[in-house]
């Protein structure tokens, strides 16, 4: 018998020791380098000590160690100057409601597992329906991230245009099914075609239309191309290029759509929140008319990972392409949520907590103030570098992305000596960022979209940029 302290002192003195830990780690990761060396044998050599035991360590032993491991092996992507991947923190109040979400253990697939978690989805699902302007019966699903919410868009796309031409795809798959055409742009996101992969649908049995020089699709292409294609279209535009943070213009695609039997999908990983900005807001004109969209919630709401969030116009076609069941699981009622209705999956963490707290927490101007202060520091980075001889800003900073490119003082090759500068960033451990190609170039990309970067951190972060490039 697994000898566990079940007693209220023991468990007590474990989790006591477990949020000491946590706190220690966020008050130091402001100022610790964002990321440092890790030799990955060594690592794993010390993490297997002498293989899995026997009889078990002791709990807190255990969580001891994770923790010393973590100082020197977990990238401070928690922390104000991490501006990889586009990568939010985690607000307090967040990381709370989730550590909440662990002790509570709940499945957050049906209704009878847990009426608090399908409250909290059902209210912060109303909530953002209403904070980025969409219509009121759009129903929501809440996934893992960006591919998962774009993978159901996807889906409930592929249901609604094949079941208007009388084919179930769900009970009959792809075989022998009609066609559809899948349009994407040349900047589409990679989890557009993972999504399209998974689907059948094909990664590249797509027709790709011409971006312009900030990345976003080109309506007049678009209008080009749909009149040569014969079949229902799925098309996929994009709210948030990942390299330049530009927009596509929605409104002209999804009218270009409607003359077409088709279903408009929108890629808003990070690029949907600025539609809960009033100063941002005008980027996303059009977000609104698209069939689904999808975001991603731990990229700029800031809650811990993971959470993503689909949003489908039409509830029938999302919940026919998901909905699962089995004679033993216990439905809903119809004023009541099932989660598994909405994803594709049943078995899943309650993510609404998070959501239903971060949102409570800031409010609309609160929302609106993160984005804005974001969007403000990555204008700050980009005239804070361009300032500088051998710098160029790739793109119009117009939400959080800032594309650098940099000019070897040999005069030599300007790819090669980019990459060694963000070799030395990343070295550095001051702040970290990763590279890109755009149009052809190698560039640095920087992304800002945690709570607490600010102006100091940027000036920091541009101090050392520039010192890694010797200029």
């Amino acid at each position: 018998m697994i000898d566990i302290d079940q007693t209220r002192a023991g468990r007590s003195e474990l989790l006591g020791r477990t949020n000491e830990l946590a706190n220690d780690f966020l008050d130091r990761v402001v100022d610790r380098p964002v990321a440092q060396p890790v030799e990955f044998d060594k690592l794993l050599a010390e993490m297997r000590a002498e293989g899995l035991p026997l009889d078990g360590d002791d709990p807190k032993q255990v969580i001891e160690q994770l923790a010393n491991l973590a100082d020197r092996a977990v990238v401070a992507t928690a922390g104000p100057r991490y501006f990889g991947f586009v990568v939010g923190g985690s607000l307090p109040v967040a990381v709370a409601a989730d550590w909440l979400t662990s002790v509570w253990d709940q499945n957050a697939a049906f209704y009878a597992h847990s009426p608090l978690a399908a409250a909290a989805e059902q209210i912060s699902a109303e909530w953002l329906i209403q904070l980025f302007g969409l219509a009121k019966s759009t129903s929501v699903g809440f996934v893992s991230g960006g591919t998962m919410a774009n993978f159901t868009g996807l889906a409930a796309g592929r249901h609604a245009l094949l079941a208007k031409l009388g084919w179930d795809v769900e009970r009959q798959g792809l075989f022998g099914a009609p066609a559809i055409t899948v349009v994407t742009s040349d900047e589409s996101h990679v989890s557009v075609f993972a999504s399209l992969q998974m689907l059948g649908l094909g990664s590249e049995r797509v027709v790709r239309v011409p971006a312009d020089d900030q990345g976003r699709m080109r309506p007049d292409q678009l209008r080009s191309v749909l009149p040569d294609i014969r079949t229902p279209v799925l098309v996929c535009a994009q709210a948030g290029n990942v390299n330049t943070g530009s927009f596509d213009p929605i409104a002209e695609i999804a009218a270009c759509v409607r003359e077409h039997p088709g279903w408009l999908h929108v890629d808003g990983a990070f690029g949907l929140w600025a539609a809960a900005s009033p100063a941002q807001r005008s980027l996303t004109q059009g977000i609104e008319l698209a069939d689904s969209v999808s975001v991603d919630c731990h990229k700029w709401l800031n809650v811990p990972y993971d959470s993503g969030l689909v949003f489908v116009r039409d509830a029938a076609p999302h919940q026919a392409a998901m909905t699962l069941n089995a004679s033993y699981y216990v439905t809903a009622r119809r004023a009541e949520r099932d989660g598994c209705n909405w994803v594709p999956e049943a078995s899943r963490r309650a993510r609404g907590f998070a959501v239903y707290a971060a949102l409570r927490f800031l409010g609309r101007k609160g929302i609106a103030e993160l984005i804005d202060r974001c969007c403000a520091r990555a204008r700050q980075m980009a005239g804070r570098l361009a300032q500088a001889p051998g710098v160029t800003i790739l793109n119009e900073v117009v939400l959080n992305q800032v594309l650098v490119r940099f000019s070897d003082p040999s005069g030599k090759d300007d790819d090669e000596f980019t990459a060694k500068v963000i070799g030395r960033v990343q070295e550095d451990g001051t702040c970290w960022l990763g590279g890109t190609m755009w149009h052809g170039l190698h560039a640095m990309r920087i992304s800002i979209s945690n709570w607490s970067t600010t102006e100091k951190d940027i000036d920091l972060s541009a101090e050392a940029i520039l010192g890694c490039a010797e200029i």
